[in-house]
């Protein structure tokens, strides 16, 4: 065959040549440098990252005739032979196919011998973790301590498989995913050498399909360029590696935010009928609305971008989403994808999928189940824009004193209904009011609370309750607008009751006071019953008990 593919014509021969490693080619360099080579190395990571290329680079670099240098010459017969495999010193072994105890001994039996062309005899293992427990085991005393002319390069996508007795005696180097930024740059020097003219996005659409090998980017380079027609456009691109284009995502987005499901729903059955993957579509979709997350927070970030050319267009698609909303659209695509993989009609959650993401409300706005909540909010804004006002015919020079009338003639201007308190319906509950009554309210009063909502809640935190019978509770509020918003609320108050009756099994009247009518009523019962209640202090067993103590004018009853 005359034709080579692409990721091996283009296979890096230099340290300088592998892409977006360089924690790792760095390192070596170093050490290539000063003559402080290893005995053993461990390269980890995603296939097509580079790891098998970087173990013959290396060991190109510390047979060169040139050495100690950086980077081979790729010039002297050791580095060419190393190149065209025609040097022996040089063994690649894939461990997935050589994993047992006999092609591991017959390695520790021929490394004691010294090479025969080269100063280092160099054992690249791919696929390490491949390897059989007898293998390694095998393998163990010699990788430890193996002849000072051997040296074992071990390349794995799968560390974890590895034993820690074999990691442990290695230097280990994690090669990690390109990025697409990187993955693009090598592919236009490749088009650029070649000659091969392409449209301007179609290296992003490779790059992302990629996802981080560089081989696979490659790969797909390479097949996008046989199935064009001379110029390699983005469709060909789409195509070839099954993503969505921009303007199909545009489209599907706009018919989300109108919640037009008849129209998303027919743009994926397109999709489909074009042969589009499902599970790639739920993909392509996650990453659109992650780049329009991005974009929202930190447009300037366009480099970081995956799925997303930003134009005019997706600037106003953009700004007519919340960002809640993204949320709520990303969380359902996750949801989505994670249930696509254990089903055998991914169409169908697809389908139910878009149906779900045409119904959410875009809005931002918190729910208030309180209605006194919603009017306190009011309130507020209505005196922020008095403050305002305020601000704006430049009052910095008024006295303090002169702002408090302002807001004082303000308040009066406004219709305002002063909360009447049921006096009676007190007055009668006092009656029959007794103290354990009241400490069985205090003791379940915080356990309430927590079962409120916080917008609940918060009416009763200047709140507490001050007398109580088996029928009926007083609740006595710091402020009577709190009173009033709180009493009101009918089903407030009937949810109040309904968590009482849970917790103490007695079905409450409840009545709200402010403070200064509490005060007012309390002073007019007991004025009013004075009497009845002397007698019944003085028929109180303590008091009795107290007074033989003490000495009835010695006495001083205060509650």
């Amino acid at each position: 065959m005359s034709y080579q593919a692409l990721y091996r014509v283009w296979r890096p021969q230099s340290f300088d040549d592998v892409v977006g490693q360089k924690h790792v080619t760095k390192t070596l360099q170093n050490a290539l440098l000063q003559q402080k080579i290893s005995h053993a190395y461990l390269f980890s990571g995603p296939r097509g990252t580079g790891k098998t290329s970087a173990a013959k680079i290396l060991a190109k670099a510390v047979n060169c005739e040139k050495a100690p240098v950086s980077d081979p010459c790729n010039e002297c017969d050791a580095c060419l032979g190393i190149t065209n495999g025609s040097i022996p010193d040089v063994i690649e072994i894939d461990a997935a196919s050589n994993n047992g105890v006999e092609e591991i001994r017959d390695i520790r039996d021929k490394v004691k011998y010294a090479p025969s062309v080269v100063p280092y005899k160099v054992y690249i293992i791919d696929e390490v973790h491949m390897l059989s427990i007898g293998a390694f085991n095998a393998l163990l005393k010699t990788l430890e301590e193996p002849p000072k002319h051997v040296i074992f390069i071990l390349a794995t996508t799968e560390p974890h498989k590895i034993p820690l007795t074999i990691i442990s005696r290695c230097q280990r180097f994690d090669f990690k995913r390109i990025t697409a930024k990187d993955i693009k740059e090598r592919m236009a020097f490749i088009l650029q050498k070649t000659g091969v003219e392409c449209e301007e996005g179609v290296l992003s659409v490779i790059a992302r399909a990629a996802d981080g090998g560089m081989r696979d980017a490659l790969s797909l380079l390479d097949q996008t360029i046989s199935f064009s027609q001379g110029k390699v456009t983005i469709k060909d691109a789409l195509t070839i590696t099954g993503s969505v284009s921009q303007g199909i995502l545009n489209e599907l987005a706009l018919s989300i935010i109108n919640q037009d499901t008849s129209n998303a729903l027919q743009h994926l059955h397109k999709l489909l009928a074009e042969g589009k993957d499902p599970v790639r579509l739920v993909e392509d979709f996650l990453q659109y609305y992650r780049d329009m997350l991005l974009f929202k927070h930190s447009p300037e970030l366009d480099n970081y971008f995956e799925t997303v050319q930003l134009d005019d267009s997706f600037e106003q698609i953009s700004n007519k989403y919340e960002t809640d909303h993204i949320y709520k659209i990303i969380q359902i695509l996750n949801e989505t994808q994670q249930e696509m993989k254990w089903t055998n009609h991914p169409k169908i959650f697809l389908e139910v999928c878009l149906i779900k993401l045409c119904q959410i409300e875009n809005t931002n706005t918190s729910s208030f189940t309180s209605d006194g909540v919603i009017h306190l909010q009011k309130k507020i804004e209505q005196l922020e824009k008095e403050i305002q006002l305020l601000k704006n015919k430049n009052i910095s020079g008024i006295s303090k004193g002169q702002i408090e009338e302002h807001q004082v003639k303000t308040i009066q201007r406004q219709p305002t209904k002063v909360y009447k308190a049921p006096t009676g319906r007190t007055k009668e509950l006092l009656a029959n009011a007794t103290k354990q009554d009241l400490l069985t309210i205090k003791s379940k009063w915080a356990d309430m609370l927590g079962k409120l909502l916080k917008s609940q809640a918060a009416l009763l935190n200047d709140a507490e309750p001050v007398a109580a019978s088996s029928k009926g509770c007083i609740i006595k509020f710091k402020y009577e607008i709190h009173c009033k918003m709180a009493m009101e609320n009918i089903k407030f108050i009937e949810h109040i009751k309904s968590i009482l009756f849970e917790l103490t099994g007695n079905n409450y009247d409840i009545i709200g006071l402010p403070e200064d009518q509490w005060v007012e009523i309390r002073e007019q019962f007991l004025n009013e019953h004075k009497e009845e209640l002397k007698n019944k202090v003085e028929e109180d067993p303590l008091i009795i008990e107290a007074e033989k103590l003490v000495g009835k004018e010695l006495l001083e009853i205060k509650d």
